[in-house]
């Protein structure tokens, strides 16, 4: 530019008819302008003169000219580009380079979309749904199997168990009685409704047993003790003309010898061994 400054505030050389610039109201030519301001260009280290357009990003400056992706050399101005390790890239070549692919469609994540992370991998915002009713999931809640999604309703639907007892959905756990389902808090005595889960127990009329229940409720009492007989734990016993007896209470009446396996005599209620009966 000219206008009625006469000299160059640096070196003092007339202004007059000669191109300056000014720098806090204080004009210099062009030569010592450069000298003084120019910043280095990132690329061709030279000077960007008062005559050239100063890109500028980071703290850092290019020529118009040099402003390119450092892979394949496009011009950035204008553009949209990414940095990585001080390098400008273009946004095709920063994504071939570093960008993430989708798990689901194996297509780039381009920088600056949205995408989901899960599990380790990456997805598009668009490419995380539900593989069932295909509505996006989001931060919604989720359930995994066989590497597929699911929102938790459709999972429901289509692959949780109910519980036999209540008819609600067993999310994990769980007990299988008679080929049926149950939560392991629904799984109780039918008598005193105590949890079996882990605990021994019986079944009659395809409904579980505390084992205190069941003899309450069903055992018979041995003729000779007059204790419960309940059968746990492979526990023999001896039943004759609807009475029973304990294997270890099964004796002669009279000498008190086993007749386990052994022919015997009865007299009233009582039951003999052979000798005996026969005396």
């Amino acid at each position: 530019m000219t206008s009625n400054h006469t000299d160059c505030h640096y070196c003092l050389q007339s202004l007059r008819g000669r191109k300056y610039a000014l720098r806090e109201e204080n004009a210099y030519c062009v030569t010592c302008y450069d000298s003084l301001f120019a910043n280095p260009c990132e690329e061709c280290k030279q000077p960007i003169g008062c005559n050239s357009k100063d890109l500028a990003y980071k703290g850092r400056h290019w020529h118009e000219g040099c402003f390119k992706c450092a892979k394949c050399s496009h011009s950035l101005v204008e553009k949209p580009f990414a940095a990585k390790d001080e390098l400008l890239l273009c946004t095709e070549c920063y994504s071939d380079e570093y960008s993430s692919k989708c798990f689901h469609c194996q297509k780039t994540i381009m920088p600056g979309s949205r995408k989901i992370e899960f599990k380790g991998s990456s997805w598009h915002e668009s490419c995380f749904v539900c593989q069932y009713c295909r509505q996006p999931l989001g931060t919604k809640p989720l359930i995994t199997k066989d590497n597929e999604n699911y929102c938790v309703p459709c999972f429901e639907k289509q692959f949780a168990h109910h519980c036999y007892s209540c008819k609600k959905v067993i999310t994990s756990g769980g007990v299988t009685y008679h080929d049926q389902p149950w939560h392991k808090e629904c799984f109780v005595c039918a008598g005193c409704k105590t949890q079996l889960s882990g605990q021994r127990f019986i079944s009659k009329d395809e409904y579980p047993y505390c084992v205190d229940c069941f003899s309450k409720l069903y055992a018979k009492k041995c003729a000779a003790c007059k204790k419960l007989i309940t059968a746990l734990g492979g526990a023999k016993f001896i039943s004759f003309e609807e009475r029973q007896w304990h294997g270890e209470c099964f004796n002669c009446a009279k000498c008190s010898v086993s007749l386990v396996g052994q022919g015997f005599l009865t007299r009233q209620d009582d039951v003999l061994c052979h000798e005996c009966g026969s005396a």
